[in-house]
């Protein structure tokens, strides 16, 4: 379901006014980049009164469908709380906050989101977003087209397996748990100690489950963490990996274009805007990380440049456009897919 948005007059006006320099349109995102500490705190624990809610109600031995929708449910509060961790760890919700603190520590380690991982890849990714070299790290590797056919067929199989619908389906074992914990854990275990806690942490919980109560790993666990994870793999990939995407070498790198034209806008119904925290506005969010994810509405509703954006939408002909593509083609100045590569 796509946004509708109303504009009067003084706004179609506007719409026609002369496009801002650089500049100009960084400084029109600050007036939104400040936090409303009270608003912060109320997502906050509001969000986690409905994952606890979600989670506690996924321990009654209810009728089969009734415990999956539950536990569906409690896999789409995870995102949510996810948002929050990521406005978090921009800086952009309450800072200095000992408690938030402590939630957020503990959220990344119990959902394999180290912190020391995520900041570091995330915050790669931000600084080199959309680059065709230098953007894998924290994103989907991209080749273009005369790389892929150069490389080595071991390289050509690693990098479609890295793009492959069922990679991003299994997203809790190979986004999370390998690529966010047990890879850096394993190359550099002084710098990401938090990556063993959380693997420790995983193994131990799925174990102790597995032995006592299944049903609960199943309902309580296995369900909600992988909903969660295909969701924000998926949402992830879409967000750099979608029709129309602009991709640019380093020497002609811009970080306005790349937030503009490399980053998407995924239109959604107000319902899934709650659990996904407002992340289709990701185009939004990578011109000025420091915007509360609670305020990317009204700064793309005020700001006539993010609105010139195409949507993509989460119907099922979207995703398949999106899954389809998998190389930057530099002549067409696309993505393409495999075939006739």
């Amino acid at each position: 379901m796509a946004i509708r948005l109303e504009v009067s007059p003084k706004a179609c006006e506007a719409d026609r006014a002369p496009s801002r320099s650089e500049t100009e349109l960084i400084q029109a995102t600050k007036a939104f980049a400040q936090e409303q500490r009270g608003r912060s705190w109320w997502h906050l624990w509001s969000t986690i009164a409905v994952l606890l809610a979600a989670m506690v109600s996924t321990l009654f031995p209810t009728p089969w469908p009734l415990r999956m929708g539950l536990s569906s449910l409690a896999g789409l509060a995870l995102v949510r709380m996810f948002i929050l961790y990521h406005d978090y760890n921009h800086g952009t919700l309450l800072r200095k906050s000992p408690v938030a603190k402590l939630i957020m520590l503990s959220f990344g380690v119990l959902t394999m989101n180290p912190p020391s991982t995520w900041k570091r890849s995330h915050n790669h990714h931000h600084r080199n977003n959309a680059k065709i070299f230098g953007s894998h790290i924290g994103s989907f590797p991209v080749m273009t087209t005369e790389s892929y056919a150069a490389a080595p067929r071991h390289q050509r199989v690693s990098y479609a397996l890295s793009r492959h619908p069922l990679t991003i389906l299994l997203g809790y074992w190979t986004v999370f748990f390998y690529g966010m914990c047990l890879k850096p854990f394993i190359t550099e275990p002084r710098r990401h100690p938090d990556c063993g806690v959380a693997l420790a942490l995983q193994v131990a919980t799925v174990v102790t489950l597995a032995l006592f109560v299944p049903a609960i790993l199943l309902y309580s666990y296995i369900v909600p963490m992988g909903i969660a994870a295909a969701m924000g793999a998926y949402l992830f990939y879409s967000q750099h990996n979608f029709p129309g995407v602009k991709l640019q070498g380093r020497a002609d790198w811009n970080f306005i274009y790349a937030a503009l034209h490399s980053s998407s806008y995924t239109a959604m119904s107000p319902v899934l805007r709650w659990f996904t925290g407002n992340i289709g506005y990701h185009h939004v969010h990578h011109l000025n990380a420091h915007i509360p994810f609670y305020r990317l509405p009204e700064a793309m509703s005020a700001i006539r440049e993010l609105r010139a954006t195409q949507p993509i939408r989460l119907s099922p002909r979207d995703i398949y456009r999106c899954f389809r593509l998998k190389l930057w083609d530099p002549k067409k100045d696309r993505m393409v897919s495999f075939r006739g590569v």
